[in-house]
C-alpha cells in the first residue's frame, strides 16, 4: 500500500484538526500513513514551505486556519498541485456568520486566550478558597489583593466575586486580641483593603444569621456593645496599616468590587 502523508496544519495548538483526522482514520484498515502536525502557522512562508514539502508526496492537507489569505494560499496551491485539502474552519465560519448575520474576527489563538483566561480565574477562584479567613497566613505575599474586616462584612463573597475576575484574594478577620500576622503587615498596603461596616448593619445580620442557625440572639455575637468593640479596634488596625477603606453597610458585593478594582486601576 502507498504511503500517504497527511498535513495538520493550525494557526494556533492544532488539536482540533488533529483529533479530527484521527477519528477519520480510525474508519479505514489503513496503516501505511504518517501524520505531520504543523502548529502555530502565522506567515505565508511559513505555509510555503510546508506546501512545497507536502507536493513532493501522496498528501492530503487539513487545516484550520482563519486569516483569508492563507486560506486562499492553500485552497489555490492544491488546485495548481491536484493536492486534496480539507478546510475545517471557514464552513463552520460562513454558517455562523450567516445565521447571525455578523463578520468573524478572524483572528488566530483565540480559543487558546479564552483557555487560559479560564484557567487562571480556576487558580484564582481556588487560591481564594485556600486563603480564606487567614487560613494560611503566607497567602498574604501571594495575593493580588487582602481585605480586612470583622464578621459579616462580606469578605469571602467579596473574595470569590474578584476572583472571577482572575485576581488572586486573601482575606483576614479582624477579631479583638487576635494579633495581626507578620505577613500582613510586610505586605504593600496598596493591596490591601479595610472593609468597614456601621454597628446597625452588622448587628442586624448577625441576629438574622443566628436565628438561621437556630440560636438564641442574645449572644455577644450579636451583642450592640461587643460589636461596637469589634469595628473601633478594625478601624484603628486598618488606620494603622494606612490602606484603602470601603464602608460597605449599604453596598452589593459587586459595589464593592467595582470600587476595589478602580482604586487597583488608579494605582497602575
Amino acid at each position: 500500500m502507498e504511503k500517504i502523508y497527511i498535513y495538520s496544519i493550525s494557526d494556533s495548538v492544532g488539536e482540533t484538526s488533529e483529533s479530527l483526522i484521527k477519528a477519520a482514520l480510525c474508519q479505514f484498515n489503513y496503516t501505511n500513513y504518517e501524520i505531520k502536525k504543523f502548529s502555530f502557522v502565522s506567515t505565508l512562508d511559513e505555509l510555503k514551505h510546508i506546501l512545497q514539502e507536502s507536493k513532493e508526496h501522496k498528501s492530503i492537507l487539513f487545516y484550520t486556519l482563519v486569516e483569508i489569505e492563507l486560506v486562499n494560499y492553500i485552497k489555490e496551491f492544491s488546485k495548481n498541485y491536484e493536492i486534496k485539502n480539507i478546510d475545517l474552519l471557514s464552513e463552520a465560519l460562513n454558517s455562523i456568520s450567516e445565521t447571525l448575520n455578523l463578520s468573524p474576527k478572524r483572528e488566530p489563538g483565540i480559543l487558546r486566550k479564552l483557555n487560559l483566561s479560564y484557567f487562571s480565574r480556576i487558580e484564582a477562584i481556588e487560591f481564594a478558597v485556600k486563603y480564606d479567613d487567614g487560613k494560611d497566613p503566607r497567602g498574604f505575599l501571594l495575593a493580588d489583593i487582602i481585605l480586612l474586616g470583622i464578621s459579616r462584612t462580606s469578605k469571602t463573597p467579596l473574595s470569590l466575586y474578584l476572583a472571577n475576575k482572575n485576581y488572586k484574594v486573601a482575606n483576614f478577620p479582624i477579631v479583638p486580641n487576635v494579633p495581626i500576622p507578620k505577613e500582613l503587615i510586610k505586605a504593600a498596603p496598596n493591596r490591601i483593603f479595610g472593609l468597614t461596616i456601621s454597628l446597625d448593619k452588622v448587628h442586624a445580620i448577625r441576629r438574622e444569621r443566628l436565628k438561621t442557625l437556630g440560636f438564641t440572639s442574645q449572644s455577644s455575637y450579636s451583642d450592640k456593645e461587643a460589636i461596637l468593640e469589634e469595628i473601633e479596634y478594625a478601624n484603628e488596625v486598618i488606620r494603622k496599616i494606612g490602606c484603602p477603606i470601603i464602608d460597605v453597610s449599604n453596598k452589593a458585593i459587586e459595589e464593592t468590587g467595582d470600587v476595589i478594582l478602580s482604586y487597583l486601576n488608579k494605582e497602575n
